[in-house]
């Protein structure tokens, strides 16, 4: 739970009253580097926070004395989290919202908290043992945007600036995520070096963890209403009119009265094709029928959109394993 992140001010309670950690620069120009230990009434910390623009990794340990404490983000920094509990349990209630966070040992979770205000419950006299990435609101939006379908949902939900929690129940923390947590907490480069090198060793990490969640998601279904089937059903009919020229996927998507991710996830659970390979598909069809009427193979490449008759010769023998010119002869 980043609450040293930003150029705002991130607070620990507990009984005693409040205990300000401070302000910490966001967005520094290259990479800036902290390590630090704060003591508490229920407990010490020891931090390592790395700031680069868009980007803020934090790590290290809690021993606590009392297990339980308030916590509270005063003008939480728009940003994702990744969350892995390396050693330790522990829970949080966001009493702002209603849901509570469960961090288990050797678990991952990936969350979006535009501001959190609750009680947290950690083992007593046990050190809890974190690492955390994450990422600015916008920078992850952009990352993920029309990737994977376990997160279309939840990039749904950090788009509107709503509370939303993805694999609290993933399972383990994998061999090559707590490798290339390692490789980010033993980084020996500096300057612009370092800063590439964890760049894109975080953007590794959410790969590896996009992929774990993505397991638990397989079976279900993109299309979940007999609306969303329908938008697919009239975007192949749309496609089917227009094949000499047709609409990007953005256009199509608005057409069907759907979105991109709907759209290409339901083309392929409906008819096991991209959009485009369907395409393809149906004017090579087409252009089959067409060549059997004896019309030239120049008109025939017209007719179904192709840009050239080289393109058209290509697509065709690969599809059927014949040229167009032999096929037009035997017609």
């Amino acid at each position: 739970m980043g609450m040293l992140i930003g150029d705002q001010v991130g607070t620990w309670y507990d009984i005693s009253g409040r205990v300000n950690l401070g302000e910490h620069a966001f967005k520094p120009l290259l990479l800036e580097e902290r390590r630090g230990k704060f003591s508490f009434s229920f407990g010490d910390l020891e931090l390592v926070q790395i700031m680069m623009p868009d980007i803020y990794i934090v790590f290290g340990d809690i021993a606590l004395q009392n297990p339980y404490f308030q916590m509270r983000a005063e003008e939480m920094p728009d940003m994702v989290e990744m969350h892995f509990t390396l050693k330790g349990n522990g829970a949080f209630n966001n009493e702002a919202t209603g849901t509570r966070y469960n961090f288990d040992a050797n678990r991952h979770s990936l969350m979006y908290m535009p501001a959190f205000d609750g009680k947290a419950c950690y083992m007593e006299r046990e050190k809890y043992v974190f690492f955390e990435v994450h990422f600015s609101r916008q920078h992850f939006l952009d990352l993920v945007r029309d990737t994977n379908p376990a997160l279309y949902k939840f990039a749904e939900q950090v788009d509107l600036k709503k509370e939303v929690l993805l694999g609290q129940d993933s399972g383990e923390i994998t061999f090559a995520m707590h490798q290339c947590i390692r490789e980010i907490m033993d980084c020996r480069f500096s300057g612009g070096l370092k800063k590439l090198f964890l760049q894109a060793k975080c953007i590794e990490l959410l790969t590896l963890q996009v992929t774990a969640l993505e397991k638990r998601t397989v079976n279900k279904t993109t299309l979940t209403s007999a609306y969303d089937k329908d938008c697919i059903m009239y975007a192949r009919e749309y496609l089917q009119a227009h094949i000499t020229a047709p609409p990007s996927l953005a256009e199509l998507a608005a057409i069907a009265g759907t979105n991109t991710f709907k759209l290409k996830n339901g083309f392929k659970e409906l008819f096991n094709n991209t959009v485009f390979g369907y395409l393809s598909e149906v004017r090579l069809e087409q252009a089959r029928e067409l060549l059997l009427t004896g019309i030239r193979i120049k008109d025939v490449a017209d007719r179904t959109g192709y840009s050239s008759v080289q393109h058209f010769s290509t697509a065709f023998r690969k599809k059927f394993g014949i040229s167009p010119g032999k096929l037009h002869q035997s017609s």
